[in-house]
């Protein structure tokens, strides 16, 4: 049998148990914040719909007075950072008329109180020294309520090359705050456009993927399309046509960045569409047209052999490999609209993974093979969205006008795309934009002139 026994509570022990109950919980609030800041490492958690920006403090660096004053290093190379971590849109930089240390104040650890007082959860500090004719800077990251560094790099180069110096750091800095690959330290090819809609000059460009270092690789006189980076080379396979006057003939070609040289695959029986690098980069994968069909065909780019994974009557095109290479996802319409197929390496075992109104176009695998980008069309309008390879969680995360295109940087996380906008004298803008997976922080990216058809480089090919 078991019994109860009332218990009666009078004021003062009603008091007694709502001051401990406060006690605990406060100490337990306190304890769990202090293990937290001491122990557990600071991270960002990307993967919500909507992150809140972490404020940070980027100092300008200390500099060797033996450097040229007039480079103007010191504020440069942070401010670069700076630009690359605002831009993931992850971060947001605390104003430097609050700091409270100088740049020299920081060669030792800083003082934490003064930079807990502006809100900053981290710090980023530097130097830069004279070495020789080069220059090495070193750079520390700090946990201002964990009161320790998380990270401290020091790289050497020419002064010419403070630029790619800066993109290096900033990858660094990313990857260690948010556990994801960074990729400011990359480039994107694209096609250029210039002229009016009847007589429009498309030539190859390429840029930093903040825009900067700008330069065209073609001139202009044969048209260009689709071109995609190499994953393990410095070379952008591409397609061409209209060539009479620069002399290339309408196929696909590849062209070596170290070398400028342009080289054809070789002559195909009809023609040929969207090129794509395996993973290894010893394959190419292409669409091409011919007897009233477009098929998907792969290349082995060592001896030219040329075999064909698609038959049928519908046009398929568009394939783009998995991060592992052993799958191709491609769009078709043989079932009647325009949508989505998986099929492994060798063309067999083809499934449909979407299945949503209207029609899908240009998918390419994300680098970690999470998930699939393409191009959507339904009820007059354009969209880039995203699915599990499997075909699950369809989400679209961006619209507009004829927006298409989409490329990935490396690291899975954002994404670049283009867009037309019609103007009122009936041309076309056409521009480039970037977007992470969430459907946030969308952003054009600047160009000289317009430009369309984007591929983000692998990192580290320059």
């Amino acid at each position: 049998m078991i019994y109860f026994t009332r218990l009666k509570l009078n004021k003062n022990t009603i008091k007694y148990f709502i001051f401990n109950f406060i006690i605990v919980f406060l100490f337990t609030v306190f304890s769990s914040n202090y293990s937290h800041s001491n122990e557990a490492p600071l991270q960002i958690d990307i993967m919500g719909g909507r992150v809140q920006a972490m404020p940070i403090a980027i100092s300008y660096f200390s500099i060797d007075k033996e450097i040229n004053n007039n480079s103007n290093l010191e504020k440069k190379i942070p401010d670069l950072i700076a630009k690359n971590l605002i831009n993931s849109g992850l971060f947001k930089l605390l104003d430097r008329n609050a700091y409270m240390q100088k740049p020299a104040q920081l060669i030792n650890p800083p003082k934490f109180r003064d930079w807990r007082i502006i809100d900053a959860q981290i710090l980023i500090s530097g130097s830069i020294k004279n070495e020789s004719n080069k220059i090495k800077v070193s750079v520390q990251l700090w946990d201002i309520y964990g009161e320790k560094r998380m990270l401290g790099i020091s790289l050497s180069s020419k002064i010419k090359s403070w630029r790619r110096v800066s993109h290096i750091i900033s990858d660094k800095i990313y990857e260690r705050l948010t556990g994801e690959e960074g990729y400011f330290d990359t480039r994107i090819v694209y096609v250029s456009e210039s002229g009016n809609q009847k007589n429009r000059i498309k030539r190859l460009a390429i840029m930093d993927q903040d825009g900067d270092n700008h330069k065209y690789l073609t001139n202009g006189k044969s048209l260009v399309l689709t071109p995609r980076f190499s994953p393990t080379q410095q070379k952008i396979t591409f397609f061409s046509y209209n060539g009479v006057k620069s002399g290339l003939k309408p196929s696909v070609y590849i062209y070596d960045l170290k070398t400028g040289n342009i080289e054809i695959l070789g002559e195909f029986e009809g023609m040929s569409f969207a090129p794509r690098f395996s993973p290894n980069g010893n394959n190419l994968i292409m669409s091409l047209a011919k007897n009233g069909a477009t098929n998907v065909y792969i290349m082995n780019l060592i001896n030219k052999n040329l075999i064909q994974l698609t038959k049928g009557r519908s046009i398929d095109t568009s394939p783009s490999f998995s991060p592992d290479g052993k799958y191709i996802v491609f769009n078709s319409d043989r079932s009647g609209g325009q949508h989505l197929y998986i099929m492994n390496r060798d063309g067999k075992n083809v499934k449909r993974i979407s299945f949503g109104r209207g029609s899908y176009a240009t998918p390419v695998w994300s680098p970690r093979g999470d998930y699939i980008a393409f191009t959507k069309f339904t009820r007059g309008r354009f969209f880039i969205g995203l699915m599990h390879p499997n075909g699950d969680s369809e989400r679209l995360i961006a619209e507009g006008y004829l927006t298409e295109g989409p490329t990935w940087a490396p690291g899975g996380r954002v994404l670049s795309f283009f867009r037309q906008t019609p103007l009122e004298d009936g041309n076309m803008k056409t521009k480039l934009y970037v977007i992470d997976i969430t459907g946030n922080r969308e952003r054009e990216l600047n160009t000289p002139e317009d430009g369309s058809d984007p591929a983000w480089s692998p990192k580290n090919i320059k």
